[in-house]
C-alpha cells in the first residue's frame, strides 16, 4: 500500500464528550509520524462542500477539556447517494487526503464502510457515541461522561421525589440500547431500569410493580431508555396512571443534557489512546476497522462486526440492580 502522507479527520452523528480529545490525539499522533492532517468540518457534508483545512498542533491546543466537537457535525443526505460520495472523494483528492479517521457512532461508521469500499480508501473509525452501543469495544468515547451526568441529575431529582413521596420516571438516551439506563440506575441507586433489550422479553413495568418494589419506600425512581420498544418515560407514566392510579407519578426527560459537558478523565484518556491507535493502525496498513478497547487493551474491530452485531447487555448488572434496590 502506498505510504500515507495526509490524513483527514471528521466527526459525524451526535456529539459526544471526548470527541475533541480524540481530534487532538489523532492530529498530534499524525504530525509526530510526519503525516499531514486536514480537519473536515461538519462531517460528511464538509467533504462535499469543501470545508477542509490543514491542522497544525496549535489547532488542537486547549481543546481536551471541551465538550462537543470543534469540527462540528451535521446530517448529510447527499452523502447517502453515489453522486454525493463521488463529490466527496473528488474533494479529498484535491486536498491530497489519502486516508480518513472518522469519529462517530453506528451511522457514521456505516457511511465510512461504504465509502471505503467504493473508493478503496483506508479508513479507521473511532467509537464516539454516548450510547455505548457499538460491538467490539467495552466502552465508547462519551459514555462515561454521559453516565456521570445522568447520575448527578438523578441525585438532584431524588431530593424532590423523597420530599413529595413520588414515583419519578426519568428518560435517558440510548435509542435502542439500555446501557445508560441500566448503569445509570445502578450508579444513582434507582429502584429499576426499563430497557429495550428486556422489554422484548417481558413486561418490565408489571413485574416491577407486582413484586412490590415500593413496599419499603416512600419514593421511587425508575430510569427509562428512550425507545419505541419501551415507550419512553411518557408512555410508561401514562400506563401507570391508567393501570396503577394509586401512584403519584412525575416524568423528567434529561434529553440533550446528557450530551454536553467537559469530558471525564476516563473519556479523555480513552479518546487519547484511541486517537493515537488510529494513526498506528493506518501506518500498519489497517483499513475498514474501528478502534475498540477490550479488557483495557486496544483492539481493531472490522467495520462489518462493529456495525452489524448487537452489543449484548450484561445480565449480571440486571441482577445487581434488582438485588440492591430492595
Amino acid at each position: 500500500m502506498p505510504a500515507i502522507k495526509c490524513v483527514g479527520i471528521l466527526t459525524s452523528g451526535g456529539d459526544a464528550p471526548g470527541m475533541n480529545a480524540a481530534i487532538r490525539a489523532v492530529t498530534r499522533a499524525a504530525i509526530y509520524q510526519g503525516i499531514k492532517v486536514k480537519g473536515i468540518y461538519r462531517g460528511y457534508k464538509g467533504m462535499i462542500t469543501d470545508e477542509i483545512e490543514e491542522f497544525k498542533t496549535q489547532n488542537v491546543s486547549n481543546i481536551i477539556q471541551r465538550g462537543g466537537t470543534i469540527l462540528k457535525t451535521a446530517r448529510c443526505a447527499e452523502f447517502k447517494t453515489p453522486e454525493g460520495r463521488k463529490q466527496a472523494h473528488d474533494k479529498l483528492m484535491e486536498h491530497g487526503i489519502d486516508a480518513l479517521v472518522v469519529i462517530g457512532g453506528d451511522g457514521s461508521l456505516t457511511g465510512a464502510r461504504i465509502f471505503a469500499e467504493e473508493y478503496n480508501m483506508p479508513i479507521v473509525g473511532l467509537p464516539g457515541t454516548i450510547d455505548n452501543d457499538l460491538y467490539g469495544t467495552d466502552v465508547t468515547i462519551g459514555y462515561d461522561t454521559a453516565l456521570n451526568t445522568i447520575m448527578e441529575c438523578v441525585d438532584k431529582i431524588r431530593d424532590t421525589a423523597t420530599s413529595h413521596e413520588r414515583l419519578f420516571f426519568i428518560e435517558v438516551m440510548g435509542r435502542d440500547a439500555g446501557f445508560l439506563a441500566l448503569n445509570g440506575a445502578i450508579a444513582s441507586g434507582a429502584e429499576a431500569a426499563i430497557i429495550p433489550e428486556i422489554s422484548l422479553e417481558k413486561d418490565q413495568l408489571a413485574e416491577m410493580i407486582e413484586t412490590g418494589f415500593r413496599k419499603s419506600k416512600n419514593s421511587s425512581i425508575v430510569l427509562v431508555a428512550e425507545s419505541d420498544v419501551t415507550g419512553g418515560a411518557m408512555g410508561v407514566a401514562e400506563r401507570v396512571k391508567n393501570e396503577y392510579p394509586q401512584f403519584d407519578v412525575r416524568v423528567s426527560i434529561l434529553g440533550h443534557l446528557q450530551r454536553g459537558g467537559s469530558p471525564s478523565a476516563q473519556d479523555r484518556i480513552l479518546a487519547t489512546r484511541m486517537g493515537v491507535a488510529a494513526v498506528d493502525a493506518l501506518l500498519d496498513g489497517q483499513r475498514n476497522v474501528m478502534i475498540g478497547i477490550q479488557n483495557d487493551e486496544i483492539v481493531n474491530v472490522p467495520f462489518s462486526k462493529a456495525i452489524k452485531n448487537d452489543k449484548p447487555i450484561n445480565r449480571d448488572l440486571l441482577d445487581a440492580l434488582r438485588i440492591s434496590s430492595i
